[in-house]
């Protein structure tokens, strides 16, 4: 296992300044957030973008963990639903031009939808997923799927019942433990069942039960950073833990994204070598 940080947490700074910055701290891997109203989103990519992002990997040795387009798969109207699928598929199309040598092309994302939408829609959701899982494959990518508290695919029973259905080597999971742990799901609950299915992680910090529930930075909380890292080794997982700081976060009015990002490194770092992964 490798510490990788995700780009969430730094929606307003130019790739000339993070990814340098993130090298410099300790971190091996970023995943890219390409939603809109990141400066990373799809829409400011134009070609020589995406050439200074290979570049700037390239050299500040940091791989590529996935590309994060987290847009909705639970749309009814048709046509708002053809626009996330297109947009899902640019961010595949992405993750594949930007594959480096030796690595799988990930893109993640949630489902959206609410709880309540699962039981009439998740017929639907397997159908879309499974789609999205044959375009992925076709461009040799790989599709993480994220549950997420609030959505429609919110628990690991549901996340078992839609992998189990797709059944489709191109589709894996994103894991976020944080979604598990504010539904009040522990970690030995949740990993031996969820860390099979993953192919990319996030982690954060958390308190409380959701929908009264608080994110954290990694090393703001009482998340317990060792006993899960061992709980994924003991469960095969072997891919990058991708620490994500959440919007929750982000709003406080004196964020500072350097700092967070450094806090997530030496809280990751610090339960790495406590585990003797590093």
């Amino acid at each position: 296992m490798r510490i990788g940080y995700s780009l969430w947490g730094m929606p307003r700074i130019p790739v000339e300044e993070s990814i340098p910055a993130l090298a410099r701290m300790g971190f091996e891997g970023l995943e890219l957030a390409v939603t809109p109203g990141w400066n990373t989103a799809l829409e400011n990519l134009d070609g020589e973008a995406r050439k200074q992002i290979r570049e700037l990997l390239t050299a500040n040795h940091i791989a590529l963990t996935a590309v994060a387009g987290h847009t909705s798969m639970m749309e009814l109207d048709q046509e708002r639903n053809e626009a996330n699928m297109l947009y899902l598929r640019q961010a595949i199309d992405l993750a594949a031009e930007l594959a480096q040598p030796g690595l799988p092309p990930i893109m993640a994302s949630l489902v959206g939808g609410k709880p309540a939408d699962w039981l009439p829609g998740r017929e639907m959701l397997a159908e879309r997923v499974r789609s999205l899982g044959d375009y992925a494959q076709a461009h040799g990518v790989i599709l993480a799927v994220e549950p997420h508290c609030g959505t429609a695919l919110d628990l690991p029973d549901k996340a078992q019942w839609l992998f189990s259905t797709v059944d489709h080597p191109a589709v894996r999971m994103n894991f976020d433990i944080s979604h598990m742990e504010v539904m009040g799901i522990s970690i030995d609950e949740c990993v031996p069942i969820m860390a099979p299915w993953a192919v990319h992680t996030h982690v954060k910090d958390q308190t409380g039960i959701y929908p009264q529930h608080t994110f954290l930075t990694p090393g703001e909380g009482p998340f317990d950073f060792e006993h899960y890292l061992r709980a994924m080794r003991a469960a095969g997982y072997d891919g990058y833990i991708v620490a994500e700081v959440s919007v929750m976060v982000q709003r406080r009015p004196d964020y500072d994204a350097l700092a967070h990002a450094a806090l997530c490194y030496r809280t990751l770092d610090r339960a790495f070598k406590a585990v003797g992964l590093k």
